[in-house]
């Protein structure tokens, strides 16, 4: 399992600070830097910065954070989660990781999605109505600039190239990009065919329900004779020194975030009955680092997973919670996790 990745991500999530009080957006930002530069520190593999445009999240352009964050950290890569694509153009996208790449030493890489949100699309003058097309047919077009030759390229939404050089071109020749999927079989047949690693976001429910999503993927790579690609996992948590510790310190603020989406989309109010359960059994890595660690292998083995994911945000809890998830998780999660999937030395005899 030496392959294995550990992964962080963060929405950029406003906060508050330790009187109470909600953080402005730019020391958020100037948080999320620092939280980075731990992730880095401590020998976590890639982070994620999440692209929103709304009043509870301060991240609206993940490129310049990152940017911001390369010449701070060594070694850590620097992704999206996610880039949404259906609401931006494939060009400007590609322009911008490719400058970071430069800039980082080749450590960009980027998570294309249609997003959880839709502010994007009246934003930019999108017409919601056109939600599937935009993405597959941006998705088609990024698909030709990623081979970094001279692109001629038609659709209907947008217009057409014709042996159209894009700039700048990366050292390595190509750009790590992953498709982010939230559970549509067409949407992990799409990861397959257009060649890119699959990153499945579980954020409820028990993680093993994918496996048939991951299987679905590999068979769909092996008919398409298409050698095999990652597969990642996306999940929430939170880890303190005790099981307790963390479901206490992350119940308020999962609380919270959930009701307050809940309501634009209808849901009704959680519990902390839910809450638990998702801890226990479901997509939500809450608690001590041993007992975290057990459930990331658990995932791992069960999906096949090359990478994981820990989404340390989550809604208003504070930057000094989410500087010890990350500590914890470089230091003590990773190595254990690492531990649990060795495979067993048979005794000497």
């Amino acid at each position: 399992m030496s392959a294995l990745e550990f992964a962080v991500d963060t929405f950029g999530d406003v906060t508050l600070g330790a009187g109470g009080e909600r953080l402005p957006y730019a020391q958020v930002i100037r948080n999320v830097v620092e939280e980075a530069v731990l992730a880095d520190r401590v020998g976590i593999d890639a982070i994620g910065i999440g692209e929103h445009h709304r009043d509870d999240f301060a991240v609206s352009a993940p490129e310049i954070v990152l940017a911001t964050i390369a010449g701070r950290t060594e070694r850590i890569r620097l992704g999206t989660a996610v880039t949404v694509l259906s609401s931006d153009d494939p060009v400007r996208v590609f322009e911008r990781f490719a400058t970071l790449d430069a800039v980082s030493g080749g450590r960009a890489e980027i998570i294309l999605g249609r997003g959880s949100f839709t502010e994007s699309f009246p934003l930019f003058g999108y017409d919601l109505a056109q939600y599937e097309e935009l993405f597959e047919e941006k998705l088609d077009l990024f698909s030709h600039l990623l081979e970094e030759g001279p692109v001629t390229w038609q659709g209907r939404l947008r217009p057409g190239l014709t042996d159209q050089h894009v700039y700048p071109k990366t050292e390595s020749g190509r750009l790590r990009t992953w498709i982010g999927v939230g559970g549509s079989p067409e949407s992990v047949v799409r990861a397959a065919r257009y060649r890119m690693p699959l990153m499945l976001a579980i954020i409820g429910g028990q993680p093993e329900r994918f496996a048939p999503y991951a299987d679905l993927y590999r068979r769909a790579l092996t008919q398409l004779q298409v050698p095999p690609l990652p597969i990642g996992v996306h999940s929430p948590g939170h880890i303190a020194e005790t099981d307790e510790q963390a479901r206490e310190e992350l119940w308020p603020h999962y609380r919270d975030m959930h009701d307050r989406i809940g309501r634009e989309r209808g849901w009704g109010p959680t519990t902390r009955a839910r809450f638990e359960a998702e801890a226990d059994e479901g997509a939500l890595y809450a608690g001590s680092p041993e007992t975290v660690a057990a459930k990331i292998a658990k995932t791992v083995r069960a999906l096949g997973a090359d990478r994981f994911e820990l989404k340390y945000s989550s809604g208003t809890l504070a930057h000094d919670k989410m500087l010890t998830t990350i500590r914890l998780y470089g230091e003590e999660v990773v190595p254990r996790v690492r531990e649990l999937l060795a495979p067993a030395v048979a005794p000497t005899a």
